[in-house]
């Protein structure tokens, strides 16, 4: 793993290296497969929906399992480009590994259920896509008696976090396996941390720190919209400038430090304050986030978690978590979202002459992100009970609570958050290419942003009204 801590580009989605028309009906489509467990068979099949850059980076991991044999078999994607790059680079890869013929490569809103239907009951789905259609495919996975692979986050508001944790419950009950993005918890080092933390090393935690402070990232300071190009499509290719379709560069980039730092806890925050704002923003700005964070989480004990984040181009970067005990204290990831090493001290602060321990490289097992799909596979071919959904869905929740803090000014509850009954794309199950997009621009062509203490109000639609 790189761990240099003032690159971002050393984050999760460039963390693996990058490794046609479109069909209209699979050459699957409608021919009978019979049940075969993947146990029964020796063979994984794969369907990757969102070939973005992480959903490159997924694919490349899933076929790099130790465990028995894998195949990718079916892409898809709303971006024909996308597709088409990403088969590309995993051909040239793996090889053999990818069997994606052209009737197997789809593209549209309706892409991902032909996607799936060429797998069988107990093959892979991967959902890589803006996580306002999570939920929409893990809906037909569950149907098709699918595992799953997905990204995180994988919800911005109450209600879609209410229906995933419902669709958690129903996939356990079909014996389903589900991985999530959330790959620290897969860090052998951030792994051991817990251990220690959980049998005393420390004390108990009285505070936690997270930083994730860089110049900026991703699609989160988008520009205009070019002209002639559909709405819709603009904001998906953008979408961490919209809230809707990645819960904005909060929670996409700052959910890590967040699940990392609550497990450490064995907990999840009750509520939230926040600061933060845009600056040095031109015309031609249209995105819906801050350039800065700064969250302060309290549990129900009264222990806090302070998450800092900003996407500031010349200022100090700082990229590590840090988890403080009545006792010593632990650099949880070193650099970036969880890099090792891990390590512990009897002080509060990090001199070599109080280290208690320094996490070791565990040989063949450095990567956090192979690791998840090597423990997502095992589950499956084992059989054996695997499911990341609700705390992936909690961690969400909490990313969202701390970005709804910080958006209108307001201190936030987590019970305020998941009973909310704002949806920020309420249909997106039923989006076409000729559907009004999930966020309308203005006469001006802005789009609504945060504006705390003047857009105040007792509903959370009014902050972005």
């Amino acid at each position: 793993m790189n761990n240099s801590h003032l690159n971002p580009s050393s984050s999760r989605r460039e963390f693996i290296k990058t490794s046609t028309k479109i069909a209209a009906v699979s050459a699957l489509a409608g021919v009978s497969i019979p049940h075969v467990h993947a146990a029964e068979s020796n063979m994984i099949s794969v369907a990757l929906i969102g070939c973005g850059g992480r959903g490159g980076g997924a694919a490349a991991n899933a076929l790099s399992v130790t465990k028995g044999p894998i195949q990718l078999v079916a892409m898809a994607d709303v971006f024909e480009s996308n597709l088409n790059s990403r088969f590309q680079a995993l051909k040239k890869q793996f090889g053999d590994k990818v069997n994606v013929p052209d009737d197997r490569k789809f593209i549209g809103f309706d892409a991902y259920k032909k996607a799936m239907d060429c797998l069988k009951p107990g093959d892979v789905a991967i959902f890589t896509t803006p996580l306002a259609f999570r939920w929409v495919h893990f809906t037909y996975a569950i149907e098709k008696g699918l595992n799953v692979f997905m990204e995180k986050p994988l919800t911005a508001d109450g209600p879609t976090s209410k229906r995933m944790l419902k669709l958690a419950d129903e996939a356990a009950a079909k014996n389903l396996k589900v991985g999530v993005g959330l790959m620290s918890r897969h860090s052998r080092a951030l792994q051991e941390a817990h251990k220690r933390i959980q049998d005393g090393e420390i004390g108990d935690i009285i505070l936690m720190r997270g930083y994730r402070m860089h110049g900026p990232a991703g699609s989160a300071f988008a520009g205009p919209k070019p002209a002639g190009m559909n709405e819709t499509l603009y904001q998906i290719k953008n979408f961490h400038s919209f809230l809707w379709a990645s819960g904005g560069c909060y929670n996409d980039f700052y959910i890590h430090h967040v699940d990392h730092c609550c497990w450490m806890k064995n907990d999840w925050p009750v509520k939230a304050q926040a600061i933060g704002g845009r600056h040095y923003r031109d015309a031609q700005s249209v995105d819906q986030n801050f350039d800065n964070y700064s969250v302060e989480y309290t549990f129900k004990d009264g222990t806090k978690f302070y998450m800092d984040g900003r996407c500031v181009t010349g200022c100090n970067q700082i990229y590590s978590s840090y988890a403080h005990g009545s006792k010593g204290m632990a650099i949880l990831s070193k650099a970036n979202d969880c890099g090792f090493p891990s390590s512990t001290y009897s002080s509060q602060t990090a001199s070599t002459e109080k280290r208690l321990w320094l996490s070791p490289e565990v040989q063949g097992q450095q990567d956090p992100y192979l690791n998840e799909w090597n423990d997502l596979i095992e589950a499956i071919r084992d059989d054996k009970p695997y499911s990341e959904v609700k705390y992936g869905v909690y961690a969400s929740l909490t990313s969202s609570m701390g970005r709804m803090a910080a958006h209108t000014g307001q201190e936030i509850t987590l019970e305020q958050m998941l009973n909310s009954d704002h949806e920020f794309a309420p249909d997106i199950d039923k989006i076409t290419l000729n559907s009004p997009a999930p966020l309308q621009v203005d006469k001006n062509g802005k789009y609504p942003v945060p504006m705390p203490g003047f857009k105040n109000g007792p509903e959370y639609r009014e902050y972005y009204s």
